[in-house]
Parts: C-alpha cells; structure tokens; sequence
C-alpha cells in the first residue's frame, strides 16, 4: 500500500494548485474516487497491476483522450526519448530511391553524400538491405528497414546495370542538409513554381532567395505547392505570408481558455510581392502550411486549388512533470484572418471549443464567403490524375524505371536536358519490345490511349536517371492537373 499512500499524497499536494472553493472541492472528491478505484484494482485484482501501468498506461491516458488526440502523456522513458530527438541531428545517406514491392532502385545519389562517395549512382537496384533480402518485403516494410538502416554502418547488396553479379556496399550515415524549398523552376514563360515540404527556421528566407533566383518582382506570377507538407515552425509560415502581404495585415490569430489572445501580423515596412499567387494544397497539407494558406486566402491575395487540407490548428506547450516525465497538452488553436478555425472538430465533442469561438459567417477582405468547419478549402476542388489498369501495371511492376536505365547504356542525352520527339518515339518502339519480353503486351487501342503518358513518364524517368529528381519532376508537373489549372488561373483564364 506504500504506492498508495504516495499517490494520496500527490493528490494533497496538488490540493493548494486547485481553484478555491467548490471547483477545488469538486476536483479532490474525484482525486479521491481515482485514489480508491486503483485501490481496489491493487488489492483485489486476479492478477497484480503495476502503479506504473494504472497510472501511465491507464488513467492518465484515459483522461487525456477526451480532449484530443494530440495531447499526450510521456512517461520517464517516452519523455527521455522526446528530449532526444528534440536535439538529434538528421543523418542518412543521401540516395533518392523508388521504392517498389520487392524491388528497390536507386533514382538519384546527392554530390558528396556517403552514398555518393561509396559508389551508388542512378540505376543500381539494391538486392539487399544489412543481410535482409528486398524481393520478400512490400513497400511499406521496405520503408521501415530503409529508415532503421538509416541509424547506424549499413550493408548493401548492389547489382549494377548490366552486371548480372551484385556486390556489397558499406556506407555509414552523415549530417545531411535538405533544404525545405526543394523544388524551383520556370513551368511556363513568366510564371514560376515552387514547392515548400515543411516549414524550419530558414524557411521564409530560402523562400526569398529562390523567388529572386526566378525572377524576383518581374514574375508574372508564381505558384507554391503546399501540398504533403505537414508544417512546422509557425514564425517560419508568419515570415513566408509575410512575403507576400502589406504591413500590418494580419496573418493569424490564438485564442485558448487560459492563454492570453495573440495577434500576428505583417511587420511594418516590408515591401511584399504583387504578382498574382496560386497555392497547392491537399489532405496531408496541415499546420503551418495551413496559416500560410488561410492567411492568403483570407486577404484575397491567391488563389487556393487542390483538396481540403487536413485541419490541424492546435497550439502544444510539452510540460515537465515530477518523476522525470512529461505531459503534450493542446492549449489554444490558431484561427485564420477572418476568425475561421484551422482545427477541424473532433469526434464525441472533443475541441469543441475551436467550433464555439470561430463560429461564422466568414468572408475575405473582398467580401467573398469563406466556409468554416475546419482546414482549409480550396477555392477550387482539383483531384488528382486517376491512373488506367495499363498505368498502374507500369508503375507497379517498375517497368520504365528499369527500362530507362537500360536505355541510358547506349544511348546519349544531351546536357541541357532536351529530348527531342524522334528520340522518345524511337524509345517507345523499344519500350514496346522490352515489355513484351517481360509478358507485359498491351493491345493497340490500350497503348494508343495512353500513349501520350508513357512517352511522358518515359521522358521522366530518363531526366530523372540522367539529371536528378528534381528535373523528372519538371516534365510530371506537365500532366499534374493542379499545376495546369494553376497556370491557366494565373494566366487569366475562368
């Protein structure tokens, strides 16, 4: 009962923390129903119970459950761990890979990483992952062991084009910088794109610097691609808005029960980009990617495409307790310009209060309806491409990835990157021998319709094997549907 008897304790400790008077004697007579329960469960249970487990496992669970699912109880050993990676530094290895079931193909190897310096380069197809055969895994498993092999000295098994004998790879892990505006380039004469992933400390600089490397001011238009990016820091997504909006408007607000309302806005002498904005969202777009769309959208100043956004609004203070753990607790929410709440409502009236205090009508500074309830809404719904069974099959099976790295054996590309229709038509009737050696035959009317996406993902795959990345996704933004209708947006078009 020693257990017992110190957590009847804690609870007379925490008596003059308590509101006075009824809400204090309320709280202690419910302390006291908790006291008496464990109690009970310690002495009488058919198997003994942990104070560790009621407690951590149980109680304090249970009870943080019916606010939010982001509130969270980190016990000794959870809130070490968070410590830890709140100060780890981001190691690997530096390889973009396609991750296939079964299969794993090394797609592009960044100048100077450790894979780069052991030998990988574009095409080599890794067999094995620290004595683990790839062809057994699925991609979510081969996803699990990439990450973990991430941590330490990793082993690869590595066959190289045109070498039917593998061979062992030793790389270990270094710091690496990636930078959170990956993505920029010219998609049409005038207009640029630019595509954030998350939101770090130098986020709203290299913003900057990059608009000024495609143009600056004399853009005549631009468009930011939001989309997957799960947020991060929120100064980072104040000074991104502010880029583009005059001093002194807002750019969000906080409100919570016990937090003193905030107000953040456009500092006073900026001078913010005029060209017209087009902003990329979908469901994984969330948190500070959220303000920097609200905050836009709310001001009139871009126009939002894509799929509703994730709705998450929530503001977390992590708060050390006694016995070394910790305790993530949501205590106020962020709310767009016009008062629209970025948290989207839970179930069984949890955050119940986000709804109550941003209750509308809201409108943008142009009077426009906004709806509410959460996230935000695109002011118009694109989804994406839905792919065809033929589509699908070359995805899956990895096909044009392999092909384009046979290609690239005997064939040239030229430096600048250009590759002109007769070499893609020449490379299509090749395509079609070599799927036919891998009983992939599709009939004329299939290949005559998607005809125009193979020689596209075609194109791709060769950029990206020859280039890098980042110049096969310059030809996939030609067929990504929010990209188009982005630019005819901004170019004007209803």
């Amino acid at each position: 009962m020693k257990r017992l008897i110190r957590f009847a304790s804690i609870c007379v400790f925490l008596r003059p923390l308590l509101a006075a008077d009824d809400a204090a004697a309320q709280i202690e007579q419910e302390l006291k129903k908790i006291v008496g329960v464990y109690a009970t469960v310690e002495s009488e249970s058919a198997d003994p119970v942990p104070a560790a487990t009621a407690i951590y496992q149980g109680a304090i669970p249970g009870m943080l459950r019916t606010l939010d699912p982001h509130s969270v109880f980190f016990d000794p050993d959870q809130f070490e761990q968070l410590q830890q990676m709140q100060t780890s530094e981001r190691k690997g290895f530096g390889t973009v890979v396609s991750l296939l079931p079964g299969r794993v193909i090394v797609l592009q190897t960044i100048e100077g990483s450790p894979s780069a310096k052991a030998g990988l380069s574009a095409g080599d197809e890794i067999l094995g992952i620290n004595t683990i055969p790839v062809r057994y895994l699925d991609v979510e498993q081969l996803a699990q062991v990439l990450g973990e092999a991430r941590q330490k000295e990793a082993v690869l098994d590595v066959r190289k084009p045109g070498s039917e004998r593998p061979m062992q790879i030793k790389m270990s892990p270094a710091l690496l910088d990636a930078p959170t505006v990956d993505r920029a380039y010219m998609v049409a004469p005038g207009i640029g794109y630019l595509r954030i992933t998350s939101f770090e400390q130098p986020t709203g600089q290299l913003v900057q610097q990059t608009i000024e490397k495609l143009g600056g001011k004399s853009l005549q238009g631009l468009i930011i691609d939001l989309r997957d990016n799960p947020g991060g820091a929120v100064q980072s997504a104040a000074e991104t808005a502010a880029l583009f909006l005059s001093p002194d408007q807002l750019i969000f607000t906080i409100g919570g029960r016990s937090t003193k309302p905030e107000r953040v806005a456009v500092p006073k002498g900026v001078t913010p980009y005029t060209f017209p904005l087009a902003i990329l969202i979908n469901g994984k777009s969330a948190s500070a990617s959220e303000i920097v769309t609200g905050a836009l959208q709310d001001h009139d100043r871009a126009i939002v495409l894509g799929e509703p956004s994730f709705g998450k609004g929530l503001v977390q203070q992590v708060f050390p307790l006694s016995a070394l753990s910790g305790l993530a607790l949501t205590t106020a929410f962020y709310y767009t310009p016009s008062g629209r709440s970025i948290q989207k409502p839970l179930a069984s009236g949890q955050l119940g209060a986000a709804t109550v205090m941003a209750r509308g009508p809201f409108h943008s500074d142009a009077g426009r309806s906004l709806p509410g309830g959460g996230g935000i809404q695109p002011d118009q719904i694109v989804y994406p491409a839905q792919q065809n069974r033929l589509q699908l099959v070359l995805d899956a099976s990895g096909s044009l990835t392999s092909f384009a790295t046979e290609y690239l054996r005997t064939h040239t590309v030229a430096a600048d990157g250009q590759v002109s229709s007769a070499m893609i038509s020449s490379a299509m009737d090749e395509l079609k021998v070599f799927l036919s050696e891998r009983s992939i035959q599709p009939g004329v009317a299939d290949w005559l319709t998607n005809r125009d996406w193979i020689s596209s993902r075609l194109q791709q795959e060769i950029l990206t094997l020859k280039f890098g990345v980042a110049r096969g996704d310059e030809i996939e933004m030609q067929r990504d549907p929010a990209v188009q209708t982005a630019l005819r947006k901004l170019r004007g078009a209803p």
